[in-house]
């Protein structure tokens, strides 16, 4: 049985507002809690399908506490920063128009002292270590933008691509993809959402990228912590060119690689440019049979593999059976 997580409700114009439950204590102030079963997440995806990305940005906005934005600055996760910071200015001209302008300081002239930051998701970043340097320098480009906060998260304990491989072996996404998935940007992200306390976040997935995301739905549970979160598609019905649209038309900035002909843009050791009539994921790790890095693979199953290769190294290393480079990658805290 699927877990449900549970999140205090908000007043949203849409999807309708799901059934409540009652306080624990008499004595209790705070709002009933929302709860996120299966079957009522399927009921809230019948209502957002029909909405434009925008309604659905807006209702996650006023529905999701604990709410973030996890990106690697792709076209995608552009549009929908964007986004999110236009809805984000129209509410505090709106809540301005209410309550009226900030009053103004008496001991500077009379200009206001309070710098608002309308920007209402702070963005989460897995610095893999083995970006382009053109992401990073997106990353830092967009945020300041947009005014967006930006978390930025490295594996646990290095600081550059030289340390994770003294750490963990050269060339590991080589020896090992799915332990080098799990190091770079499976554990980053469970550090992120605990240290954070996040408890829903927007990706950039969209069906037509094909692979495992061929029909995914609007919302989903993400299990790997507890409670379980919500994970936000979106912008799951638009196509790339529907999302390059979008960006050309709005100045929306990106990734200088896509003038040359990278549609999706991962770590640079596996990611190619796409060839005309190629699907736009096409250039992530060609030639193999994999279509996703591991942040929406079951999380629970990458951890129980990762931990038992890492025992079997051990074992091996302590053995004498063979002359390997022994992968000791600590976990943090709030992971193990």
């Amino acid at each position: 049985m699927v877990p449900s997580t549970t999140i205090p409700s908000a007043d949203s114009p849409a999807p309708s507002q799901p059934p409540q439950q009652s306080s624990p204590s008499p004595a209790a102030t705070a709002a009933p809690a929302t709860v996120f079963t299966p079957a009522y997440v399927a009921h809230l995806n019948a209502q957002l399908a029909h909405l434009e990305p925008q309604k659905i940005i807006e209702w996650a906005l006023v529905s999701l506490p604990g709410l973030y934005q996890t990106t690697a600055f792709g076209l995608t996760g552009l549009v929908i920063l964007d986004m999110i910071s236009k809805i984000s200015k129209d509410h505090l001209r709106s809540s301005t128009a209410r309550s009226g302008p900030p009053t103004p300081s008496s001991s500077d002239g009379g200009a206001a002292t309070t710098k608002t930051t309308s920007h209402k998701v702070p963005l989460i970043f897995i610095d893999t270590l083995h970006h382009f340097p053109e992401t990073i320098e997106l990353a830092h480009r967009a945020a300041e933008r947009y005014g967006a906060p930006l978390h930025i998260y490295k594996p646990h304990g290095c600081t550059s691509s030289e340390d994770f491989a003294a750490k963990n072996g050269a060339r590991l996404w080589e020896t090992d993809a799915d332990i080098y998935d799990y190091l770079v940007k499976v554990e980053p992200a469970q550090r992120a959402y605990s240290e954070l306390s996040v408890q829903a976040y927007f990706t950039g997935r969209r069906r037509t990228q094909k692979g495992d995301r061929g029909d995914i739905p609007i919302l989903q549970l993400d299990n790997s912590q507890s409670p379980p979160m919500i994970k936000v598609n979106a912008l799951a019905a638009w196509d790339y060119d529907t999302v390059l649209a979008y960006v050309q038309c709005n100045d929306v900035p990106y990734n200088p690689l896509i003038d040359k002909g990278y549609k999706s843009i991962g770590d640079v050791h596996s990611t190619q440019p796409t060839a005309a009539g190629e699907d736009e994921r096409d250039g992530r790790w060609r030639g193999q049979q994999k279509s996703e890095c591991g942040l929406h693979k079951d999380y629970l199953k990458m951890r129980s593999s990762f931990l038992a290769a890492k025992k079997k190294k051990a074992a091996l290393a302590k053995s004498g059976a063979a002359d390997l480079v022994f992968l000791e990658a600590e976990l943090a805290p709030s992971v193990v």
